[in-house]
């Protein structure tokens, strides 16, 4: 296996964890809520601690690599992630929850960003759609089977071991890392968090595509995470058990696959114009067909999450493919760095709209299908930003330099 093959694996383990944390404990929102006497709002706590963890850090991660090494910075974030998974646990009342939910994001922060940059500057540009389709595969694989594992732990042991099993899937990469990577090199004289290192990350979000892709991010990707939220409620009120609920994210999954295939074979030749537009209509379509849900037996869920994934997936790996285009690699830390902050921030606020809607709103089946209508708007925000995108310039910085 090449080295940077190695490095990809590790940094793809990582982005596992982040979305086995992002998708596994919705389905337990319920028993957590009963054993724990948590309100609406408080649930989606559950998930915004963590959220708030990873984005708290991401903006350090640039200089604590530059500080302490990118292969020692990695290591540690496991080792911290998989402690507070067993405080996670362990916890005893949602308040004791929420903080170790907290410290487990700031375990996991600096995974996605710094394997992230170490991934794709070891990828030429035309070759990065490649990393990117791997990086979706697992997108893909991970909503799909960790919700309905999830489910069936939930149904027949106990909310609390899906938190155990987070514990190994952190010591496996920090293994791999500790025995794969190389010794890290560091600066002779150290660097310091400064005005000029905020001033550059914020010169890198001015970049065009990768603005294009954060806003895309923040209303298709984001507003998704808040839906399921919302709709696993919904669903569970409607008599659904939690194990059919999260197998709900296997259709999502079939489709996002054929969305993912689509994105690879089609980005570099139409640009992602065209591929975005579709993605963000197959979504809020797929959104209001959950205003027609009446029975959770019936075949409207499966659509509408086949739907939700189709869409979402084309619009998600497609703003990954356009984040990097035009980043040149002396800026690829920061822009990794910015990149995943507006990413765990757009998880962050869609939970936190959708949710916090839907208790303002209160919990009957029209107050749901408000929920699920302004999804749907939310869904299409970006259209306008999609539409003025210069298709033909994109499409010359994805042709490899020729002699």
């Amino acid at each position: 296996m090449s080295y940077r093959s190695k490095i990809a694996l590790v940094y793809l383990l990582g982005f596992s964890l982040d979305l086995v944390n992002m998708f596994v404990a919705n389905v337990a929102y319920p028993e957590i809520s009963h054993e724990l006497q948590a309100s609406v709002s408080q649930l989606a706590w559950v998930g915004n601690a963590y959220m708030h963890g990873l984005t708290a850090i991401i903006p350090l991660s640039v200089w604590l690599a530059t500080l302490v090494g990118e292969r020692r910075l990695i290591g540690a974030s496991l080792a911290l992630f998989a402690a507070a998974s067993w405080g996670v646990a362990q916890a005893a009342s949602i308040e004791t929850l929420i903080a170790w939910r907290l410290l487990q994001g700031l375990g996991g922060g600096l995974l996605i960003p710094v394997g992230q940059a170490m991934a794709y500057r070891n990828y030429p540009v035309h070759e990065r759609a490649t990393l990117t389709s791997r990086m979706m595969l697992v997108a893909l694989l991970i909503p799909a089977l960790s919700p309905a594992l999830g489910g069936l732990i939930v149904d027949h042991v106990s909310w609390r071991w899906i938190f155990y099993a987070n514990i190994p899937l952190a010591l496996l990469p920090l293994l791999l890392s500790t025995l794969w990577f190389q010794p890290d090199v560091l600066p002779a004289q150290r660097t310091s968090p400064s005005l000029h290192g905020l001033c550059k990350a914020a010169q890198v979000a001015r970049i065009p595509l990768l603005r294009l892709a954060m806003l895309v991010y923040l209303f298709v990707p984001g507003i998704f995470i808040g839906t399921q939220l919302v709709a696993i409620l919904y669903l569970r009120d409607l008599g659904a058990s939690a194990a059919w609920t999260g197998s709900l994210m296997l259709p999502w999954a079939l489709a996002s696959g054929v969305a993912i295939l689509v994105g690879k074979r089609s980005f570099n030749r139409v640009g992602p114009k065209p591929l975005l537009l579709a993605g963000m209509f197959a979504q809020a379509a797929g959104i209001l067909l959950l205003t027609q849900v009446a029975a959770p037996d019936s075949a409207l869920p499966v659509l509408a999450y086949s739907l939700m994934g189709l869409g979402g997936s084309l619009c998600s790996s497609t703003a990954h493919n356009c984040a990097f285009v035009d980043v040149d690699l002396p800026r690829m830390g920061h822009a990794s760095a910015v990149w995943n902050i507006n990413r765990q921030l757009s998880f962050c606020l869609g939970a936190a709209l959708m949710m916090g809607l839907l208790e303002l709103l209160g919990s009957t089946p029209a107050d749901f299908h408000q929920c699920f209508l302004a999804a749907a708007l939310l869904t299409l925000v970006p259209l306008l930003a999609t539409l003025r995108l210069d298709t033909p310039a994109v499409l010359a910085l994805l042709t490899p330099a020729q002699g």
